[in-house]
């Protein structure tokens, strides 16, 4: 079997096919050295069936079919899948192997039933935590029934993810938003269009469809623009994600990183149901950032770049962020602002952002249950630093309440705090 990614060999002896052989070079020596023709005819099956195993076999490598499906609540998932091959193979001769993806616990063993010519296959797992991870592939390989000689199996795979939300995330992005001061250049009006009430003009896509570009303001401008419709517009929001590695390391960072990520998909998911305006924005070393824009356009742009983003490195200072915040987005809009505030340097992004125009709330997955559970097992003087932890972490909590309201997210599949805080926008932006 070859790893998930690299190009899978066509053909291979197996060990068993070696351990043959062996015995049968062995016993043919043995043969000609006493000069008998027993051990010579011993030695021919077992010098010939990996030869036969070769010939028997599939000339060419079958090639699988996949349908399968992420199902489940809560945290339970659940991926159920059938595999066809062609040109048709025995299901017998197919060996799946199957892995857990990272962050995903196995609740029971790979149900695997085969049929003549299907191979039919259901795995059960639990997400201890929010997570958005891809699920692997199983890893197929088509061995003859004596177990001499193994063929990879070319298999399209369709992608599939696992998304775990917490609840409260359904419902964030019914909350309304107040709106965004208009973008400088924007061209304001009670026009009504195919898709609601004109809502301004906006930079157009590669695959923004004809009717929407507005040819008029285009060919003064020289550049395609389009046009934009308020349709049950909630109000625009900027994700800004904190890529920065901090003094806990990357044991800690890694898994509060991916707790960043569902909560990003969740709340960008959320407030595209409801026809809202959305940009992202990551920050380890550098800002990189999708633009405001709501669609189904937008969802796979946001998606995508999610699924891009990792831990870095080298960390940049918080003010460059907020300087290259006013290169993408308008001051004005509510900023939600995901970071664990596990060190000084990542809580002072929250004074520079506000500074720049961005009302902000911060949702911070709080490092404390993993801190908490390494000191489980330890002496006296690893629990004296958890404790220690938990009071230096309510300081700075306390500290970025004056710059921005704070939701303590320590309950990972509860973010009621945050539902409440922009259900009362008056109180995000002020000073505290």
């Amino acid at each position: 079997m070859t790893a998930a990614g690299e190009t899978p060999p066509t053909f291979r002896w197996r060990s068993a096919t070696y351990l043959l052989l062996g015995a049968g070079v062995l016993a043919a020596g043995l043969g000609v050295a006493l000069r008998a023709p027993a051990p010579l005819l011993f030695a021919v099956p077992l010098l010939l069936a990996p030869i036969g195993a070769a010939l028997l076999g599939p000339r060419s490598p079958p090639m699988a079919k996949v349908q399968w499906s992420e199902s489940g609540d809560g945290r339970n998932v659940e991926v159920a899948g059938a595999l066809t091959f062609d040109p048709p193979t025995d299901s017998r001769d197919v060996e799946a192997e199957f892995s857990v993806p990272a962050g995903l616990v196995a609740r029971a063993p790979p149900e695997v039933v085969r049929r003549e010519r299907q191979v039919r296959f259901r795995l059960r797992w639990r997400a201890p935590e929010p997570i958005v991870v891809p699920v692997t592939p199983p890893q197929l390989a088509w061995r003859d029934p004596a177990g001499l000689v193994e063929r990879s199996v070319t298999a399209e795979f369709p992608p599939l993810t696992v998304e775990r939300y917490p609840p409260d995330l359904v419902r964030v992005g019914a909350v309304r938003l107040e709106r965004t001061i208009a973008v400088p250049g924007e061209n304001l009006s009670r026009g009504i269009g195919a898709s609601g009430e004109f809502f301004g003009i906006r930079e157009a896509t590669p695959t923004e469809p004809p009717r929407r570009i507005n040819w008029v303001a285009s060919a003064r401008a020289g550049r395609r623009l389009a046009n934009e419709y308020r349709v049950e517009r909630t109000g625009d929001v900027i994700l800004l994600l904190d890529a920065r590695p901090t003094s806990l390391g990357p044991s800690v960072d890694e898994p509060l990183f991916s707790l960043t990520l569902a909560a990003a998909h969740g709340i960008a998911d959320s407030f595209l149901r409801e026809k809202a305006r959305v940009g992202l924005a990551v920050y380890g070393e550098f800002l990189e950032a999708v633009p405001l824009a709501s669609g189904r356009t937008q969802r796979l742009r946001v998606r995508r770049a999610l699924r891009d983003a990792r831990v870095t490195r080298t960390p940049g200072p918080a003010e460059r962020a907020a300087i290259a915040l006013r290169r993408y987005f308008p001051p004005g809009v509510t900023t939600i602002l995901l970071s664990s505030l596990a060190d000084d340097e990542s809580a002072h992004l929250v004074p520079h952002v506000r500074r720049r125009g961005y009302p902000v709330v911060v949702l911070s997955p709080s490092p404390l249950p993993y801190l908490e559970t390494a000191a489980r097992g330890a002496d006296a003087e690893g629990q004296l630093v958890a404790r220690i932890a938990r009071l230096l972490r309510r300081r700075r909590l306390a500290a970025t309440w004056r710059d921005a309201p704070v939701v303590d997210w320590e309950e990972y599949w509860s973010v009621a705090g945050l539902v409440e805080l922009l259900r009362r926008p008056g109180r995000i932006g002020r000073g505290w």
